[in-house]
Formats: structure tokens, C-alpha cells, sequence
């Protein structure tokens, strides 16, 4: 008989980057088993907006602005969350940013703010939470990485170097607790969502972005990420597209960059032209701070399949041509 998933209801759990998108959807996801709740972001008012929501739902949600790229701010951040009621259970770190485009054409602080927010973000995080959960002997680190942590994204490299590396801490931290026994430090490696994150993202691609196919549902993102605080594995991939990626990249990496590249160029030439800007990478916005960005229709799934099956296809096809190619580079 498979036991029912431990109950969340007066728990303390923190959850960064929770103004928008998955972060907003995760804070929601909580409340709704029971937990209280210490809310970061850089904006106030988004922030103030999703935790009156999150009360509303009958749990304690304390809004705390942070800017997760200064170390002092989330250590205040970690101080605060235990004068809830003494322990922090679980950690959710999961303020990201991206920036499109060109590396070489990208101002040097835009590249700086993505690694800032993205590795070093989530690095002060851990240092902040894992001495609580030492003394406490318990707690549960969550952390947000992205199937980009396993596949690079062209026109997306300071963002892939971000989560690549973000997989290496994850690992590496998972070897120093082993000796914890109910410490937890796990990974979620999540195909793209759809969220407002590209309307929020840096530019320097010269069109409007938009968000790629497939792209899933951030609640249910939220659900795997709560399903993880009750039962925390090392690593997770909650959606279809994640799997695909990280095998189709793990076997053929070269070809996989290669199609990628491709799409990229090909939506810089249809695209609607676009200034550059900075996006959320140096500051916060305050637009569109919605959880979902709701682009999903029955319209883009077909497309998505169509672009796998067409994907799956060019691998076939790679995978028999490539012997031959080789054999008659030889002579």
C-alpha cells in the first residue's frame, strides 16, 4: 500500500524569485497544502501581490524584498525566515534571469547580472540555508536549474554557463550532506514554461522573443517542485521534453546545438523587429507579473509534436548517415 505524502501544513518554507511565473506558482502551490511562507524578490509590489494572495489561502506569508546577488541581503533573508517559528524546512531557490542573443553583443553587465542572479543567486542561497539545517539536522534545498543545465542553448550563453554550473553545485553539495542523513539538496531540470520570462528577458537578439515550443504549464512545474519537498530526490525532470533533450544531447550534442542554432537565426530573420534592452537582468520590472503567460494552445502542441517528430526524424537519419559519411571519408 504506497503511504501518503508527508503533510507540509505548518511548514517554513522560502522560495526566491516567487513575484512571478514559476516562482509565483510555487508559492501558490504551497499555501495550498498548508505552509507558511517567506517570500523574496527584487520588486515590492509583485512581491506584496502574491502574498496577499498566499494569505488569503489561510497561511503566513511574509514578503521579504531581496536582491539574491548580495550575499548580505540573503543571509538577512535566512535570519528573517527563522523568526517565523525557529527552522526553516525547505529552501526554494529559483530567482533567475535570462538574456538573449549574441554573446559578443551583449554589454559586459548584462553577462555579469545573468551569472550573478543565476549561479551566485542560488550559491548564497545554500550558504544561507545549510547551517540552518545542519544545527536543525533537517531541511530540504530545492533548487529550480532548467533542462539548461544538461543542453546548451546558442544565442543563450551566459544563461548556459549560469546552469551548467548551477548543476555542478547541486552535485557537489550533495556530496558534503551525505553524511546528514535528512538534509536534502535536489535539482529540478524542467523543459521551458510558460511564463512571462521572455518578455522580461534581456534582448540583444534584434526581434521580439518569444516563447519556444513546448512549452508547459508553470503550476504543474509547481506541483513537481512541492511533490519534491515531501519526497526529495536528487534529481528530477518533470516534463516530456526534458527527457528528450537531455538524451538527444547527451548522444548527439553537436547535432543538437546545430538545430538549435538553427531555429534561433531562423526566428531572428521572421521575427518582428525589436531595439535592444536589459530586460529584468540589471533591475527589476514591474510589468506583466503574471504565474502563466498563457501562449499554450492546441495550436503550439501540435507544432511541438510536429518539431519532435521532425527532430527525432533528422537524429534517424544523422544516425544512418554518419557511418557511411565516415567510411567514405576515408579515402
Amino acid at each position: 500500500m504506497k503511504k501518503s505524502a508527508p503533510s507540509l501544513s505548518g511548514k517554513t518554507v522560502v522560495i526566491t524569485g516567487a513575484s512571478s511565473g514559476v516562482g509565483r506558482a510555487t508559492a501558490v502551490a504551497f499555501a495550498k497544502k498548508g505552509a507558511n511562507l517567506i517570500l523574496a524578490a527584487r520588486g515590492a509590489e509583485a512581491l506584496q501581490s502574491i502574498a496577499d494572495s498566499c494569505t488569503a489561502l489561510g497561511v503566513r506569508a511574509i514578503p521579504i524584498q531581496t536582491d539574491m546577488t548580495i550575499a548580505a541581503e540573503v543571509t538577512r533573508l535566512a535570519e528573517q525566515a527563522l523568526q517565523l517559528n525557529g527552522r526553516i524546512d525547505i529552501w526554494v531557490n529559483n530567482a533567475g534571469v535570462l538574456a538573449l542573443g549574441a554573446l559578443d553583443e551583449m554589454p559586459a553587465d548584462v553577462i555579469d547580472g545573468v551569472i550573478k542572479t543565476n549561479l551566485l543567486g542560488y550559491l548564497h542561497g545554500a550558504r544561507a540555508v545549510l547551517p540552518v539545517f545542519k544545527k536543525q539536522q533537517k531541511g530540504t534545498l530545492i533548487n529550480n536549474i532548467s533542462i539548461g543545465g544538461w543542453v546548451a542553448a546558442p544565442y543563450g550563453a551566459a544563461y548556459t554557463a549560469s546552469k551548467y554550473g548551477l548543476r555542478g553545485m547541486v552535485e557537489a553539495l550533495q556530496g558534503e550532506v551525505n553524511t546528514f542523513p535528512h538534509i536534502h539538496v535536489c535539482a529540478l531540470y524542467p523543459g521551458f514554461q510558460d511564463t512571462p520570462g521572455a518578455k522580461h528577458a534581456a534582448n540583444y537578439l534584434g526581434v521580439q522573443p518569444a516563447n519556444p515550443i513546448p512549452n508547459f504549464d508553470p503550476n504543474r512545474l509547481a506541483s513537481a517542485i512541492v511533490k519534491v519537498a515531501q519526497r526529495p530526490t536528487n534529481s528530477t525532470y518533470p516534463d516530456w521534453s526534458a527527457v528528450f533533450a537531455r538524451g538527444a544531447y547527451g548522444l548527439f550534442p553537436e547535432l543538437t546545438r546545430s538545430i538549435m542554432a538553427g531555429l534561433m537565426r531562423m526566428a531572428q530573420r521572421k521575427g518582428t523587429p525589436s531595439n535592444t534592452y536589459p530586460g529584468n537582468v540589471l533591475h527589476p520590472v514591474a510589468y506583466d507579473m503574471r504565474i502563466q503567460a498563457k501562449t499554450s494552445s492546441q495550436r503550439t502542441a501540435r507544432k511541438a509534436k510536429m518539431l519532435t517528430a521532425a527532430a527525432i526524424g533528422a537524429t534517424v537519419l544523422w544516425m544512418v548517415m554518419r557511418p557511411k559519411m565516415s567510411s567514405k571519408s576515408e579515402f
